[in-house]
């Protein structure tokens, strides 16, 4: 439960989402915007499509549940990553290079907003049972502020090292591996019941396992009990 629920919050961060936030004004310089109004516009850009998925991912999450939208989320979010890497080491400062850099940032943050931001947290106040939750969920916002000091503070000391292009190909790096991760540690829990998703959780064989409950196995139990 701690690898998932902690895990979660920390692959929230490292995958460069406050990075990508924050410098979204020296990403955009370093594409080839100089006219400060046309920075400001891509700048409230990036803000606006943040709001916007957040919403949208409201409506979702209940629907289509966690773990796909996890996967729509950090794929697509991958992807992202990787063009805006290669738009900015290849394209250069050419009028090519600034729109896909405005269009892969704001992918990125859209395919975040829609998933993993709000999953995450959805996640972490389900996983954990009633007498471990307090302290399980505190552990996990440690982890995620953590990594977001750690990225943010980080990003104009690598950018300057290995260049933006080659920051983000880091970011793309470690989304990929954070798809991974969702596979194979992050359980659906969609339409489950506290005690169902406590189950997914089994101790077998000395062994934390995940594996997939029957409504019908925590129907009654007390009576199993």
């Amino acid at each position: 439960m701690l690898i998932t629920g902690i895990g979660i919050q920390c692959v929230q961060q490292i995958t460069g989402i406050d990075a990508t936030m924050s410098y979204s004004p020296k990403i955009f310089k370093e594409a080839g915007i100089q006219d400060e109004t046309k920075l400001l516009a891509a700048t409230v850009s990036v803000g606006f499509t943040k709001t916007i998925f957040i919403l949208v991912a409201i409506i979702l999450i209940d629907r289509v549940g966690r773990k796909p939208l996890l996967y729509v989320s950090m794929i697509g979010g991958t992807i992202c990553l990787f063009g805006l890497a290669f738009a900015l080491f290849v394209m250069g400062d050419g009028q090519a290079g600034i729109g896909f850099a405005i269009l892969l940032v704001c992918g990125y943050v859209a395919f975040f907003s829609v998933g993993v931001c709000p999953v995450c947290w959805v996640l972490t106040s389900e996983i954990y049972p009633l007498w471990f939750r307090a302290q399980a969920t505190a552990l996990g916002a440690v982890g995620n502020g953590v990594c977001s000091g750690l990225i943010a503070m980080s990003f104009l000391s690598v950018s300057r090292a290995i260049t933006v292009a080659g920051t983000f190909f880091i970011f793309y790096l470690i989304s990929a591996l954070s798809v991974a991760f969702v596979y194979k540690f992050v359980p659906e829990t969609k339409g489950k019941s506290l005690e169902q998703i406590e189950l997914l959780f089994q101790k077998r064989n000395g062994k934390w396992q995940r594996g997939e409950v029957e409504l019908g196995d925590v129907e009654h139990p007390v009576q199993n009990e």
